[in-house]
């Protein structure tokens, strides 16, 4: 019973964690109305990488000075300029795409990073199932019928929130390999950093800057900085621990159902019935990839457990 109360806990945290980050993608398309979207990012991640310092500063003093990663200073830095690029590029082309598409439109296409991360795996050697084949096909077919018009052509913002989509795979898969040898959080705020401060450079470039813009601004700043980034990922970071990354994956891709309801409450923005088609196919395909890889390693577990059923 007590197992049970702890698995419900941790699926509404993890359920909370994809409603902040869906109603994220309305906060950021509001905040462009005043400002642009580089100092919109500059702005929201330097909130979230300051966000996380008292976590930092908690994790130090709560964990024994024997358990301190041991990795050099050099792999962290280096890990997280490269992360922070690449976070950069991917929040940047979503970011710029949100002008000209839905809220909903990009929450399901940045959530094709969760299919995209297998077949970019494939290039590091990485296995793919038949079920991540399956599932990638119908997010394929979903995408067609939720971006593509009847003249086969793609909205040029659907296109760029789709090139993003790639960099946060990219992104996930550097994580991947990083997180097992640093300190995590440390790891995100140096990320979230080094985007905040490449966005900035780009604003400060071609974009103009105003007080005036950044107090319009305030809220969906803040609810993107400190809602999206410190509570959502420190809630992520906290659950997947006690979570396996297959079932909260599934969990975290409803981010983008709450991005489409986010754009009906708030920015009245409305599903064709064919959006629709298009966003259940996405969603199957993306669950679908998850789940066949869950249902793959419980067989092999079972058949080492009890070799004699194989």
């Amino acid at each position: 019973m007590a197992s049970r109360k702890y698995s419900s806990s941790y699926t509404a945290l993890l359920l909370l964690t994809a409603a902040i980050w869906g109603f994220a993608f309305v906060a950021q398309r509001m905040g462009m109305e005043h400002m642009g979207p580089y100092a919109f990012n500059g702005i929201r991640f330097a909130l979230g990488a300051f966000s996380l310092v008292p976590f930092i500063i908690w994790q130090s003093k709560k964990r024994p000075a024997s358990q301190n990663k041991p990795p050099s200073k050099n792999f962290l830095i280096t890990g997280g300029i490269l992360a922070g690029i690449l976070v950069f590029m991917g929040a940047s082309f979503q970011q710029v795409g949100l002008m000209s598409t839905t809220a909903g439109n990009a929450g399901f296409i940045t959530g094709l990073y969760m299919v995209i991360v297998p077949v970019m795996g494939l290039a590091m050697g990485q296995k793919i199932t038949k079920g991540t084949v399956f599932g990638i096909t119908l997010a394929v077919i979903g995408l067609y019928f939720l971006s593509v018009t009847d003249d086969f052509t793609m909205s040029w913002g659907d296109t760029l929130v789709l090139i993003g989509a790639f960099f946060w795979a990219a992104q996930v898969l550097l994580i991947g390999f990083l997180s097992p040898k640093v300190d995590f959080l440390k790891l995100a705020f140096l990320e979230f950093l080094i985007c905040s401060i490449i966005s900035m450079i780009v604003a400060l470039t071609i974009e103009t800057i105003t007080w005036e813009g950044i107090s319009g601004a305030a809220i969906p700043l803040l609810y993107g900085g400190l809602a999206s980034v410190g509570i959502a990922y420190t809630i992520q970071i906290f659950v997947q621990k006690k979570v396996r990354p297959a079932n909260a994956s599934i969990i975290m891709g409803m981010e983008a159902v709450f991005a489409v309801i986010g754009g009906w409450m708030f920015l009245n923005e409305m599903l064709s019935f064919r959006g629709f088609v298009g966003a259940g196919l996405m969603l199957t395909g993306m669950i679908i990839s998850q789940l066949w890889g869950l249902e793959k390693k419980k067989r092999r577990k079972r058949k080492h457990l009890n070799p004699a059923k194989g």
